[in-house]
């Protein structure tokens, strides 16, 4: 195992909060394997780079000889994280909560290492907690406590409801590390609350506490919002190679360390390497991308498929060529076609009405050739067997049925 002082350079690269880090110095200094833990809610099936950061600061620390504890929070989904909302988190069935569990275990383990990772679902203690245990736990803590979570005091003093459940939240996940002994735990900057409260309720139990590591929130390809489905500037972990590549290539040149720390395989050292050879202007930003994408692509499909997604890309947009594997779609003619309509059937809009918006912004092409801003009809001879396409990196072929 590596020196305590080799180890913390690898840790504290690319952290937000490590709280107490001399603890954390203390523990490694004994020499033994810590048990690192991150508690996930599987609220839903597909991930993306940023649900990965925390998995790959995890796998930093299995190469480091530690022991993952992956906690699928079975138990606390049905409760619902209400972590920087100024709502109730709408609950989810049991169902749907293990079908989304066995989706994110399988692409977890694209990270970490199974034979270095203890898994466990927290219904294992906290559905077997009956009402007096309930009462025991709730009694480890004080409503004013609690009111120092951000998002609580907000919504409490603009008055928007707090239901009493979400209240047992931060206590549920800090009952977590008491059930598996955890040395560290990992989460987000907004998770911080709930990991300071394990290691409270830890300390109140007579253990040693835990320490709390945070990660920052990974911005989205617009550089901007954090990375999430619903502002559509995410990259997902089962994207298609092509479409993966592509989607790295267009975040902002300031991001690009940012990811490479927190969203590869590469080694403190060499991003190290990396980061100063951009700032001495030795290595061009395009070129660093280029080896940002194609480790991701390499990272979550193959080495092959991130060789083929560079020349694709390239084909795309370096020498402004359809790719050549463009899906071809049989559809039942008419003249004139709605084209909103057509785009929404092979999959280039997911409604008519974003279908016009990409036309009247320019977004959409036919054989190359711009299509004019309000034009939603067309005759059939212009689109039979022609190339479609929709923005930078969607295209469709279609032909009579």
């Amino acid at each position: 195992m590596s020196t305590t002082a080799e180890q913390m350079h690898v840790i504290k690269s690319g952290i937000a909060d490590l709280v107490p880090e001399a603890d954390l110095v203390k523990k490694l200094d004994r020499g033994r394997p810590l048990r690192v833990k991150l508690g996930v809610d599987p609220t839903a099936p597909d991930l993306h780079l940023g649900h990965a950061v925390p998995l790959r600061k995890l796998r930093q620390f299995q190469d480091l000889g530690h022991t993952v504890v992956l906690i699928i929070g079975d138990f606390t989904a049905l409760i619902g994280d209400p972590s920087g909302r100024n709502s109730t988190r709408p609950p989810l069935t049991l169902e749907q909560i293990n079908e989304n569990a066995e989706t994110y275990i399988a692409q977890a383990f694209k990270i970490l290492d199974p034979s270095k990772t203890e898994l466990r679902r927290n219904s294992e203690w906290l559905g077997a907690l009956d009402f007096e245990g309930i009462l025991r736990l709730t009694s480890r803590f004080t409503v004013a406590r609690i009111l120092e979570r951000d998002d609580f005091a907000k919504r409490y003093a603009a008055g928007q409801g707090i239901s009493l459940h979400e209240f047992l939240y931060p206590m549920a996940q800090a009952y977590d590390s008491v059930a598996i002994e955890a040395d560290i735990e990992l989460g987000g900057t907004d998770q911080l609350f709930n990991l300071l409260a394990g290691r409270e309720l830890m300390e109140k139990s007579g253990m040693e506490p835990q320490c709390c590591l945070t990660l920052p929130l990974l911005e989205g390809t617009d550089g901007v919002q954090k990375m999430s489905k619903s502002y559509g500037n995410y990259i997902g972990l089962t994207d298609e190679p092509a479409e993966k590549f592509g989607k790295v290539m267009s975040i902002p040149d300031e991001l690009m360390v940012k990811y490479l720390r927190l969203c590869t395989a590469l080694s403190v050292e060499e991003v190290d390497v990396i980061e100063q050879e951009l700032t001495s202007g030795v290595l061009h930003p395009n070129l660093a991308k280029r080896r940002l994408a194609r480790e991701i692509v390499t990272l979550y499909d193959s080495a092959d498929a991130a060789l083929a997604a560079e020349v694709a890309f390239d084909r795309l947009f370096k020498d402004h060529q359809a790719p050549e594997d463009v899906p071809e779609y049989a559809v039942d003619p008419s003249d004139p076609m709605h084209l909103p309509a057509l785009l929404k059937e092979v999959g280039l809009a997911s409604s008519t009405s974003e279908a016009r918006r990409l036309i009247d912004g320019g977004g959409m092409r036919i054989d190359g050739e711009p299509v004019s801003p309000g034009t939603y009809d067309i005759a059939w001879s212009a689109i039979d067997g022609a190339i479609m396409q929709a923005g930078k990196r969607r295209f469709a072929r279609v032909r009579a049925n």
